[in-house]
């Protein structure tokens, strides 16, 4: 799948089947996040692979806004340190995972953003490092309709060389 394909119809997956995900995606998974790039090259992101089934229903009890998670046969806990560029050097991290999981026929979905201090206990995450997000990995329980999403019209949000001028 090419990049801007991915891009294209990636979805927010929050059901999966019963199915594991392979140990060399996994693999590939993390490193996606791993190798994205970083604010001056500072690598704040730290990932924790969870593949543990009861760990896995843990964590979607713990997190108040994706119980969903707990369905799910991966997830990956993103965890930072405290500086001034490690929420966007995460996000990127993320997406790359999640582009890279889609590639592979595998949705996930973003959960939390803070809230989610428990979850240090449960995977023994240092006070030094805050725990940003919870992504569940797992093959669509249903079919997804690649490609339709609701979004704003370019002419909306895309300008060029000034708000407001047309992009196209």
């Amino acid at each position: 799948m090419e990049v801007f394909e991915a891009v294209r119809t990636v979805l927010a997956i929050r059901s999966y089947v019963d199915k594991p995900v392979p140990p060399d995606t996994v693999h590939k998974i993390v490193e996606a996040g791993r190798l994205s790039a970083t604010s001056m090259n500072a690598q704040p992101v730290r990932f924790i692979a969870v593949d543990d089934r009861e760990t896995i229903r843990q964590l979607g009890s713990l997190a108040k806004t994706g119980p969903y998670i707990a369905q799910a046969p991966l997830a990956v806990v993103v965890a930072t340190e405290k500086t001034k560029f490690a929420e966007s050097d995460a996000g990127r991290a993320i997406q790359s995972m999640v582009l890279t999981a889609w590639e592979a026929g595998i949705g996930s979905n973003w959960v939390g953003f803070y809230g989610l201090d428990e979850v240090r206990g449960l995977l023994g995450v240092p006070e030094e490092l805050e725990v940003l997000a919870i992504i569940p990995f797992g093959y669509p329980a249903q079919i997804t309709g690649k490609g339709k999403k609701q979004r704003k019209p370019g002419s909306d949000v895309a300008f060029r060389n000034r708000f407001g001028q047309p992009f196209a």
